[in-house]
């Protein structure tokens, strides 16, 4: 959009290909990983002016609202992601790769709970929890009251334990 570029703010959104069936054939789309998110690094001035004042964008931009914690008005506060965190999400969502995938962590089996870095491949420098996902080693990156990505299969000798 214009007015967020105007701003000089960076952003987000991640995408991944989906198979659809557009006009009766079956094609490969490229679409939000996950829908209605868009992500913005700045700081929380200029997060407020992209959110409140301009009348255009306050139909659909919005803050999404960190549901696990409440301030001291007892109201939500808007989801802050760390830096290093929001870098391995990048750097999953960004692959081109058909086997990351979007995981609900109560579902996840976590080997040992470790935080490790991945040191080689695609995923390179991708810090996370180790977990198995349909029977493969993989790196989880959470991203608290939002959502959480998995790389692909993740060999023993590319992790290292932080």
């Amino acid at each position: 959009c214009e007015i967020i570029s105007q701003m000089s703010v960076e952003v987000y959104l991640p995408m991944h290909r989906v198979r659809k069936n557009v006009k009766g054939k079956t094609t490969r789309v490229r679409e939000p990983l996950l829908p209605n998110i868009l992500f913005v690094h700045c700081d929380e001035a200029q997060a407020k002016e992209l959110v409140n004042s301009h009348p255009q964008l306050s139909l659909f931009l919005r803050f999404y609202y960190n549901h696990l914690k409440t301030n001291a008005d007892g109201k939500n506060p808007p989801l802050i992601i760390d830096e290093a965190t929001m870098l391995s999400f990048i750097r999953i969502t960004g692959a081109e790769n058909n086997h990351i995938k979007v995981v609900n962590t109560l579902r996840c089996h976590f080997k040992s709970g470790d935080m490790v870095r991945v040191t080689q491949g695609t995923f390179a420098s991708v810090e996370g929890r180790i977990i198995r996902v349909s029977g493969q080693q993989r790196v989880v990156v959470e991203i608290d009251g939002l959502c959480a990505v998995a790389t692909a299969y993740i060999l023993n000798a590319f992790i290292e334990i932080l």
